[in-house]
């Protein structure tokens, strides 16, 4: 295969910055969710907080997977949608930075705004997101790259495309892609409030099966109305052949098809869980891509995700993927 894993999501550009605990209610956010608001209630909470604190990055649930998956040593491909503005050029800079493959070209995207988020991160190291989709919400089928799609290992989807009528549009389109030629369809649930308010929408992605589910224990309990995660993780077999269930500071859980697989935490003072999931199922993706069994890759997942917790910021720089791997074979 040419690629590892062909990725779709929205092209988002992260604000992350500190708060207090008082400004969520202060300013009338949901805490510890992604919302998604329209342009002037993110400019609004832009001038609550200390811009000259924040820093900007390369983000989306399924951007920061697709950028793991490189920095590791895979091969990715992402399709996305970008407006032909400042932000826009970042997000494709990142991208060509880090190694991954595209069909957007600045000069053919659209005018108007890129996507952005404002990260928020309170002293209890949780985040919670509110997230101006600009022209991402435009992403549809025609963005799509076919052979692609059929020369990659994985298709890798992001659960916040399915508020947005074209974005699930889309990914039901990919999937019909991948089945037809043989690829492996992954998903992301991606935040507990996307199986929440979509799971009407969330339930016509999955639809008999997929091949691999990313998702954390609050996303697995609402997703299948179970109050426990034993009986979760035993429904998760009627929507996912596999899947792995992340679990904070307790490690993950992971069904390889067969045995359930603990996995072992490694202990980290969390200063920002923003991009822990991603960067789990971007090491896991890479590690069942690269030959290394669902133990491994899991192993593998754990230790990068924690690196990230430990840090500001979604993702690792190249060199510390790169001491990642060193560090899990000594």
């Amino acid at each position: 295969m040419k690629y590892d894993v062909y990725g779709i999501g929205n092209a988002i550009v992260d604000i992350v910055t500190e708060v207090d605990i008082d400004f969520f209610t202060r300013n009338e956010v949901e805490k510890g969710v992604m919302t998604l608001v329209d342009e002037k209630r993110q400019q609004h909470l832009m001038k609550a907080i200390d811009m000259n604190r924040s820093k900007m990055s390369g983000g989306g649930s399924a951007g920061n997977t697709i950028v793991a998956v490189n920095q590791f040593g895979g091969k990715s491909y992402f399709s996305f949608s970008v407006a032909k503005d400042e932000l826009g050029k970042f997000f494709l800079e990142d991208l060509d930075r880090n190694g991954v493959e595209t069909n957007v070209r600045y000069q053919d995207c659209p005018e108007g705004h890129s996507g952005r988020c404002l990260v928020m991160t309170s002293p209890d190291a949780q985040r919670t997101m509110n997230t101006f989709l600009g022209v991402s919400s435009f992403l549809s089928p025609d963005h799509l790259n076919e052979e692609a799609i059929k020369s990659s290992s994985f298709l890798y989807m992001e659960g916040y495309l399915v508020p947005s009528p074209n974005g699930l549009e889309t990914m039901k389109e990919a999937k019909k892609i991948a089945e037809r030629n043989n690829v492996h369809v992954a998903l992301t649930f991606s935040d507990p409030s996307m199986v929440k308010y979509f799971s009407a929408q969330m339930n016509e992605i999955v639809g008999a099966s997929v091949d691999l589910l990313f998702c954390n224990d609050e996303e697995a309990m609402i997703f299948t109305g179970s109050n426990s995660l034993s009986d979760a993780r035993e429904k998760l077999k009627q929507s996912a052949k596999r899947f792995a269930i992340t679990l904070g500071a307790n490690g993950a859980l992971i069904y390889d098809g067969d045995t359930f697989i603990q996995i072992e935490p490694y202990k980290v003072r969390a200063i920002d869980t923003n991009g822990a999931g991603d960067m789990f199922a971007g090491a896991f993706l890479y590690g069942i891509t690269h030959h290394h069994s669902y133990a491994e890759a899991g192993k593998l997942a754990s230790l990068a995700s924690s690196r990230v917790v430990g840090q500001w910021g979604p993702r690792l720089e190249p060199a510390q993927a790169t001491k990642v791997l060193s560090d899990l074979i000594s």
